[in-house]
């Protein structure tokens, strides 16, 4: 059985493409590749063919990810048909979702569940918004892969002591 996972955050050049990439490389590292399609968009048009912001292929690099290759896209009528689950990055983009849903069957629901439900947008900041948004992605793709799969158990990609 095959699970389809969507990341979305506003203009897919941040957060959902670093959420794309650990969400991938922890189902690879679970054996699990076959049983998942993964990609991510944004709800905004902006960034549409554009590869990963600088700052995030850069974060993703320094630990082992390589998202260079992702294009940006935006979310269409499709993905709430296509996709069993779309995950928001922050309230703001799973409102947008919600109100674009076109009765489509996805899940829609954030990455987050608790102390910060909101995966900050790091855009305008400095490298370190791009370090913590990595943190956040990493934590919160372990619990949903954790929930899709049903297992309980630390992964390799758990953050430790966070």
């Amino acid at each position: 059985m095959n699970h389809a996972v969507l990341f979305v955050c506003l203009g897919n050049i941040c957060r959902s493409p670093l959420a794309e990439g650990v969400f991938r490389t922890l189902v690879e590292e679970a054996g699990q590749t076959g049983r998942f399609t993964v990609e991510s968009a944004g709800t905004g048009a902006w960034h549409i063919g554009n590869p990963p912001d600088p700052r995030s292929i850069d974060v993703a690099a320094r630990h082992g990810l390589d998202i260079s290759a992702q294009r940006a896209r935006q979310v269409c009528t499709e993905d709430f048909h296509r996709f069993d689950t779309i995950v928001a990055m922050d309230r703001d983009n799973l409102e947008t979702l919600k109100f674009r849903t076109a009765g489509g069957s996805a899940r829609i629901r954030l990455l987050l569940n608790a102390p910060e439900r909101d995966v900050p947008d790091p855009y305008y900041g400095g490298p370190d918004g791009f370090d913590h948004v990595l943190r956040l992605v990493r934590a919160g793709c372990v619990d949903l892969l954790d929930s899709l799969t049903g297992a309980g158990q630390p992964r390799s990609g758990a953050p430790q002591g966070s």
